[in-house]
């Protein structure tokens, strides 16, 4: 109940719309089943008197019918037009929800779930809540007014008749509730299915270099066709129950129509039915049956609608790990003194990463962080701006525990510079602009010098408005770098963390670059993540960490005196000592 109770919730925004189209319905139908009732007293009354008098009131009644139908058309078009608009509405409220959701969710979320299959959970999945959301009350609400309206006038006529149609059409609700519930399963299994489908495009053309690079397109094409079956199978299962259903209350309602006849010939044959009786019965039982096949019909569109919205609320009800205290203060006036106080973290059930770490770091000092990929190097940097959580201890600033501090705070006081650079696609503007977006094309310009990079743009035929192509395929690897130097230049923050900023470029590409950081390292608090140790000899201090904790801890010199691990990788990288392994 608690799916229904959240559905019901979004059509508050539109109670007016909402409320207005029932009562646009309550009027077709009543319409509707005002017509039978009409002919009925005309032929058992007014058609039996002479012509004068038929004459007399025929006019009135069709000027009546004329303004009746009037009114039916106004309602049918506001039910038609805003009906579906108030459902495109309701869809694009969740579509807007889903995806703000996405944005609050932790970083151990998009760890286990794929990009694929959660664009499918906001794109097709919603597709069809739009017409469930429109006709699903108005369905049931002009259904039930038909069928009630249309079973009291049949019985009315001839209650034997009525019982039998009853009975026929018990016997074709639990048919239909049988096979719901079939229905409901196969369709589920459609989401999940085309959401493979999905997951597969969209890892394959994301990784279309690597695909070709490899010449392993048949490979991809082989992936994709499994998928794609898989999706088929589940399509052709749907269609399979779909069938059945529907052939199946088409038989019921062949019943309903022999039913009347037969036991319609048998009334009137004992006499206890007339003639013209029967013929608006009749067209009783055609307002009677038609809700009902509005509801086979909506049933289909019920477990469509209902499957994408089971999914969207799977997505919706997961409580993001990293949250706001709802005490948390506003960090501000940040100076940038670092501290991990006997910090430990493992993630999910796994090993630990870290253990019992302590590092005290300076405002306005460099602290670098080497040693073998897999010591945890970028995990102890990700629980400085709560990427994660700390298993144990706490990570202060400025004597504030992170889990203190607003996100929103926490995150506009510190600036990432990673080797992966995400570059959104756009002009190169765009881009740095991510860093401030109310930031002026001066102080875009500004920060592009800064990060060497200006020169560059204004080579360009479109300079600043140049098009970078989808994650930056017309860029070089030093020139998105430098854009996302550019960016945190542009944010200004007093902490800053380089996670293996320049370890993917060639040397010419990492001078200009290690230029753009040690000029956007000035007077802020910096951690640095390298392998190539050329590039922070000069920090204050060079912290030495493996998968067992913290080995060894100094400047450049300290270190290299101590002749241990720092000393080891360093001959490795310049003295070509390539035979000696990591502790």
């Amino acid at each position: 109940m608690s799916i229904y109770k959240k559905f019901i919730q979004y059509y508050k925004p539109y109670q007016r719309l909402f409320y207005f189209d029932l009562f646009c319905a309550l009027v077709v139908s009543l319409i509707d089943l005002a017509f039978p009732q009409i002919l009925y007293y005309l032929t058992h009354g007014i058609f039996t008197g002479d012509a004068t008098e038929i004459l007399n009131v025929i006019g009135f009644v069709g000027v009546g019918m004329l303004i009746m139908y009037s009114i039916r058309y106004a309602c049918q078009y506001y039910i038609t037009t805003w009906g579906h608009i108030m459902g495109a509405r309701m869809e694009s409220d969740m579509r807007q929800d889903l995806f703000n959701h996405y944005q609050r969710l932790s970083f151990s979320y998009y760890d286990n779930n794929n990009t694929g299959e959660m664009m499918s959970k906001l794109v097709s999945d919603l597709f069809d809540i739009s017409e469930l959301a429109h006709h699903g009350p108005e369905n049931i609400f002009i259904s039930t007014i038909k069928i009630l309206g249309s079973f009291a006038f049949l019985m009315l006529i001839n209650v034997k008749m009525t019982l039998i149609l009853f009975v026929v059409t018990l016997l074709m609700i639990i048919f239909s509730i049988y096979k719901n519930k079939k229905m409901k399963a196969v369709f589920m299994d459609n989401r999940k299915k085309i959401a493979s489908v999905n997951s597969r495009v969209q890892d394959s053309l994301s990784g279309i270099r690597v695909v070709k690079s490899f010449a392993n397109e048949d490979l991809e094409r082989e992936k994709f066709c499994s998928s794609n079956l898989e999706f088929l199978d589940s399509k052709e299962d749907s269609y399979k129950i779909m069938g059945s259903f529907h052939a199946g209350n088409a038989f019921f309602q062949g019943l309903l129509y022999t039913a009347v006849l037969v036991s319609g010939g048998f009334f009137i044959a004992n006499g206890s039915l007339k003639v013209a009786d029967l013929a608006v019965y009749a067209l009783y039982i055609g307002i009677f049956i038609n809700p009902i096949d509005v509801l086979i019909n909506f049933t289909e569109q019920f477990q469509k609608g209902y499957s994408g919205f089971k999914r969207f609320m799977d997505v919706v009800g997961i409580t993001p790990e990293i949250l706001d205290k709802p005490n948390a203060i506003t960090l501000t006036n940040v100076e940038g003194n670092i501290v991990y106080q006997d910090v430990s973290f493992r993630y999910n059930q796994n090993t630990g990463v870290l253990h019992k770490v302590n590092i005290s770091i300076a405002a306005g000092k460099t602290v670098a962080l080497v040693g073998p990929s897999g010591g945890g190097k970028t995990t102890l940097c990700s629980l400085l701006p709560r990427f994660y959580d700390v298993t144990e201890g706490a990570v202060m600033i400025d004597g504030k525990n992170v889990r203190d501090v607003t996100l929103k705070s926490l995150r506009s006081s510190i600036g990432i510079v990673q080797q992966d650079v995400y570059i959104f696609a756009g002009s190169i503007g765009d881009n740095i602009a991510y860093g401030k977006p109310d930031a002026t094309n001066a102080e875009i310009i500004e920060a592009a010098k800064n990060a060497n990079i200006h020169d560059f743009i204004m080579s360009l035929a479109d300079g600043y408005d140049s098009y970078v192509g989808e994650r930056g395929t017309r860029l070089s690897g030093g020139q998105k770098q430098r854009i996302a130097i550019a960016r945190v230049f542009l944010k200004n923050p007093k902490i800053l963390i380089l996670d293996e900023a320049t370890s993917a470029l060639d040397n010419e590409s990492e001078r200009y670059i290690q230029t753009s950081l040690e000029r956007l390292s000035k007077d802020r608090t910096t951690i640095v993540v390298a392998h190539r140790l050329s590039t922070i000899r000069s920090a204050d201090e060079i912290i030495v960490i493996n998968h067992k904790g913290i080995q060894e801890r100094g400047s450049h010199d300290e270190l290299l005196s101590l002749n241990g691990l720092y000393a080891k990788y360093y001959k490795m990288q310049f003295e070509g000592l390539d035979q000696l392994q990591d502790e």
